[in-house]
C-alpha cells in the first residue's frame, strides 16, 4: 500500500514541485498551484455519506484536466479512485490509499501535475518523457 511518503517522493521528483501545508494537511505545488494535498473528510463529509460506507484509509486528493478526464480515471478505477459531492464541478479525484497501485498513484500524480504546471514547463515534461 502506498503511503504518504510514497506520495511525497514521486510528486518531489517532478520538476520544481515543493511540499507545503494547508489547513494543517500536507500539499504539493508546482509554482504555486496546487496539484494534490492530504484530504480527511471533515464533520460535513462524514455526514454526507449517511448509510453509505466512509471510504477508509488516508485519502489522496489529485488535480486532473477536467471532468471528462475526472469522469474517466474514476471509471476506469472504481475501487481506488473516486469523488464525493463537495467535489461536484471540480476537477480533481479523490483517491484510497489502501487501493490503489503504486504504478496508478504516480500516473495520477503525474496527470495532476500536468494539469497544473504551466503550460511551457509541462510541455518540456512531456516532451521528455515521451507523453505527448
Amino acid at each position: 500500500m502506498p503511503t504518504f511518503e510514497d506520495v511525497a517522493h514521486i510528486a518531489l521528483d517532478l520538476p520544481e514541485a515543493a511540499e507545503g501545508a494547508r489547513h494543517g494537511h500536507r500539499t504539493w505545488v508546482v509554482r504555486g498551484k496546487v496539484f494534490a494535498w492530504e484530504r480527511p473528510f471533515s464533520k460535513a463529509d462524514i455526514k454526507r455519506f449517511g448509510d453509505d460506507p466512509i471510504p477508509d484509509g488516508p485519502i489522496l486528493a489529485v488535480s486532473v484536466d477536467d471532468l471528462q478526464e475526472k469522469e474517466a480515471v474514476i471509471a476506469a478505477h472504481p475501487k481506488a479512485f473516486f469523488t464525493i459531492s463537495h467535489f461536484d464541478g471540480y476537477a480533481a479525484v479523490l483517491i484510497r490509499l489502501t487501493k490503489v497501485t503504486k504504478k496508478q498513484l504516480r500516473d495520477s500524480l503525474v496527470d495532476g501535475w500536468l494539469a497544473s504546471a504551466p503550460p511551457t514547463l509541462a510541455d518540456e515534461y512531456a516532451k521528455r518523457h515521451r507523453l505527448s
